[in-house]
């Protein structure tokens, strides 16, 4: 290969430039990228960035010298809307194309939206590290703030603006967010804590849309009510960005299909990252992680196959998070599912100091932790055990 064209800058992009270049690569790279800013790290924006810990230039993922090292051809603030596959070029949003022999997709996911989100002064998404610095100067003491969405990323944000001193709502459409997530039996623990902080939890009822008139006034709920607001932050999930890669040849259902090894139906295209499905080789099925981990993860195996020419290598990474809200640490990891018999092994839910372990079919698929990183991390271990083996059962301990 001459060329290789990595389309995405963000973690998993980052990482498989990277990688061509410690595998050997020495041909042109060309990184391509829809923002105007050199990669950076996205899990802190709403977290410690958006409670004004951390200072933009703290996110990079590299170094000066790091990024030297590439020696890429940088092409950001254009997005990538067409890949020609027949041709091999990647055709972008301002008419110019990136002819390459081979090409990792790494474009992560698009953020879901509601009808009047980003239209008004104080309506807001999350996903740009500019999307943050327009929330935090949104948010002061005793301004109200609604976030709508109680995943990950919303409770992340309720957390930072609770505190820095909003008063905050928090509403999903779910009666019991991160249900689909952690399980009906340790959901509620999390989301107890947004109350016990202060923050109003209104779930059951889906937002219908952003409120503005010369800003940003409220939220409107399916049944009629109206939550007030100087501030609305809309994070109702999210979706692979593969809309670019229609008429592609590529298979796309929910992602970027591909092998064991992040393999596409063409030996010189590789998916990386939030758009990629792929098959685990400790799964029956085929699976799409958005996790950070993943992103990080997968780049080594996808890299070393394309420049192989040929799927030579497996992911076989099991996919992990953490999140930390109010002072308490979140962590999972593993394959969850709403039957899955759930154990708790070490401490206790009163405490919210414990590990819990998840069971189907006599095996453990996932484990979670609060607040017991140590402990965490030994049971992770045995997990990758666990589901790298599967004749190997781990029993639930009482």
């Amino acid at each position: 290969m001459r060329t290789v064209a990595v389309v995405g800058s963000s973690v998993a992009g980052w990482r498989a430039a990277q990688e061509l270049r410690e595998q050997g690569f020495d041909g042109r790279l060309v990184i391509i990228g829809a923002e105007p800013h050199r990669p950076y790290d996205r899990p802190p924006l709403s977290k410690e960035f958006l409670a004004g810990a951390l200072q933009p230039e703290e996110l990079a993922l590299g170094s000066e010298q790091e990024e030297a090292d590439l020696a890429a051809d940088w092409r950001l603030g254009t997005a990538a809307v067409r890949l020609d596959t027949r041709r091999g070029a990647v055709v972008l949003a301002d008419g110019s194309e990136v002819r390459a022999d081979g090409v990792v997709l790494a474009t992560g996911s698009a953020r879901r939206s509601l009808p009047g989100t980003g239209e008004a002064p104080g309506s807001h998404r999350m996903r740009t590290i500019d999307d943050a610095l327009a929330l935090r100067d949104d948010i002061r003491a005793g301004a109200r703030v609604v976030v709508v969405g109680g995943g990950l990323i919303g409770t992340e944000i309720a957390s930072s603006c609770r505190a820095l001193g909003a008063q905050v709502t928090l509403v999903d459409a779910q009666h019991l967010p991160l249900a689909r997530t952690l399980g009906i039996e340790l959901a509620p623990l999390y989301f107890a804590q947004h109350e016990d902080h202060g923050v109003r939890v209104r779930c059951g009822t889906p937002a219908r849309r952003v409120l503005a008139e010369d800003r940003v006034t409220g939220v409107e709920l399916a049944d009629g009510r109206v939550l007030p607001a100087d501030a609305v932050v809309v994070e109702v999930g999210a979706e692979p960005a593969t809309r670019w890669l229609r008429g592609s040849g590529l298979k796309l259902r929910d992602g970027v299909v591909t092998d064991s090894g992040c393999v596409t139906a063409l030996p010189n295209v590789v998916a990386v990252g939030d758009i990629a499905r792929y098959q685990p080789p400790h799964r029956p099925r085929t699976v799409r992680s958005d996790h950070w981990s993943t992103a990080m993860n997968q780049p080594p195996v996808a890299v070393r196959n394309l420049l192989a020419g040929s799927t030579v290598a497996t992911y076989t990474g099991v996919p992990h998070f953490w999140s930390r809200q109010y002072g308490s640490t979140l962590q999972f990891a593993g394959y969850a599912g709403p039957k899955d018999r759930i154990t708790v092994v070490e401490g206790s839910l009163s405490s919210r100091r414990f590990v819990a372990t998840y069971h189907r079919g006599g095996r453990q698929v996932a484990v979670l932790a609060m607040n017991s990183p140590k402990l965490f991390a030994t049971h992770r271990r045995r997990l990758i055990t666990a589901l790298s083996h599967p004749a190997t059962t781990v029993p639930a301990r009482s």
